[in-house]
């Protein structure tokens, strides 16, 4: 249905791995919403200790990616994807089985978040690696907002379904849908091909990650895209490491009103998804990106406005925002990130933007733990709303506004001035 055209012309290879990915997706919007219900409701946690359980859904970004991100390079990515879901899928098994033994307690479901989540920083590094092996140069734009498009249907319908089930059965049954779903993933994975590529020559790992770090800070598109990623999942996830209990104490929010508001992120996908191709045909690629840092600079100032104006429509309209802009942000800059970017630092490359993009969140939630264990969760709110003003001012000075369109050529991709620059502003 959504980009049915596109996608017939991708090759099969890609086609599972695009809906494993949006099964991979699907468990973990459900997981991110029954997680913090089951230590709220079911544990008995409050704001800091929400905050620090996401803390250990985000830490192994930050710590792991770029040695990961290695072993993608030199290693099988088919290895490395089999392996991730394998252990998200374990992990959440495990959830479910202790929830329904009645023997769960907080601890637990932090360090099984922990490790769940080092199968997540996995497929998240390994499957944007994967898609230049999987789709020519001139199928990266359509590849990449299919995948875009999964991903907003599954950030759409998981945190409301995961609310109206948790709020309907309980977290248990959350967490066993989840498993099923992980399982589904599981089995179309391996039912997937990925080239390896030719084998780069060993060296030392730290060389080789050295090498991979110097290009992305010394590439005049690639720095702007890791410093602006950084700076918006900071925000976000302080954002989100607070959110259920602002929004149940604060806004006066339920579950089911919760999931829906979460899903309103979705819908904001799904529709950014939907214009892309569209957008895409009628501004410069640069001016795409933007939307991205525009849409979640204004989405953070609805959110705030809720300390004053105290309503969930409020909350909903600041989640649609959050979804729309930047979404468009992942399609462009992805498939121009992939096109400037040689295929034997692929996995390095996009290991770097995992740890900006996920990295941040844990130190995102962190802040999120100490303010609001100090200072109480306005504050939380009012310091996101600074972060997304950062973001934005910082992409508005870099070049990235400028670029025309994906380079036509490897060779015309490997140093910056390859890429059609619009000219700056006199």
């Amino acid at each position: 249905m959504w980009l049915s055209r596109e996608r017939d012309h991708l090759p099969s290879g890609f086609t599972r791995l695009a809906w494993s990915s949006v099964l991979t997706q699907l468990a973990e919007q459900l997981v991110l919403v029954a997680a913090p219900l089951t230590a709220v409701l079911a544990l008995g946690a409050g704001a800091a200790e929400t905050a620090v359980l996401q803390v250990a859904q985000t830490l192994p970004f930050l710590l792991l990616s770029v040695p990961f991100g290695l072993f993608v390079d030199r290693a099988s990515p088919r290895l490395a994807l089999l392996g991730s879901e394998a252990l998200r899928t374990l992990t959440l098994a495990a959830v479910a089985v202790l929830l329904i033994a009645d023997a769960l307690d907080f601890t637990t479901l932090l360090v099984l978040g922990f490790l769940g989540a080092i199968g997540t920083m996995g497929l998240s590094v390994t499957v944007p690696a994967s898609v230049p092996r999987l789709v020519r140069r001139e199928e990266l734009v359509p590849a990449n907002r299919w995948l875009e498009l999964g991903r907003s249907a599954a950030f759409v319908s998981g945190p409301v379904l995961a609310g109206a089930v948790v709020a309907a059965s309980g977290a248990t049954t959350a967490f066993v849908l989840a498993t099923i779903v992980c399982a589904g993933a599981l089995v179309l994975l391996a039912l997937t091909r990925v080239p390896r590529g030719d084998a780069p020559a060993r060296t030392r790992p730290w060389r080789d990650i050295g090498e991979g770090l110097r290009f992305v800070f010394g590439h005049a598109l690639l720095r702007p895209m890791i410093v602006t990623s950084l700076l918006f999942n900071a925000g976000w996830f302080l954002l989100q490491s607070i959110f259920v209990v602002y929004a149940i104490d604060v806004l006066g929010m339920g579950p089911e009103l919760i999931g829906g508001t979460l899903g309103a992120y979705g819908v904001g996908m799904v529709l950014g998804a939907t214009i892309s191709g569209w957008l895409s045909r009628r501004m410069r690629l640069g001016w795409m990106s933007l939307l991205g840092p525009l849409g979640g600079f204004a989405a953070a100032l609805l959110i705030t406005a809720t300390l004053w104006v105290p309503s969930p429509l409020l909350a909903l309209a600041s989640y649609f925002l959050f979804g729309l802009g930047p979404v468009l942000w992942a399609i462009s800059t992805t498939a121009l990130r992939q096109a400037v970017t040689p295929v034997p630092l692929i996995g390095r490359v996009s290991a770097v933007l995992v740890v900006a993009t996920y990295g941040a969140r844990p130190i995102g939630a962190g802040l999120g733990a100490v303010l609001a264990a100090v200072a109480g969760t306005a504050w939380c709110v009012a310091m996101c709303a600074v972060l997304f003003a950062a973001q934005l001012l910082y992409v508005l000075r870099s070049a990235l506004p400028r670029v025309r369109s994906i380079p036509e050529s490897e060779d015309d991709a490997t140093e910056p001035g390859g890429v059609a620059l619009a000219p700056p502003r006199s």
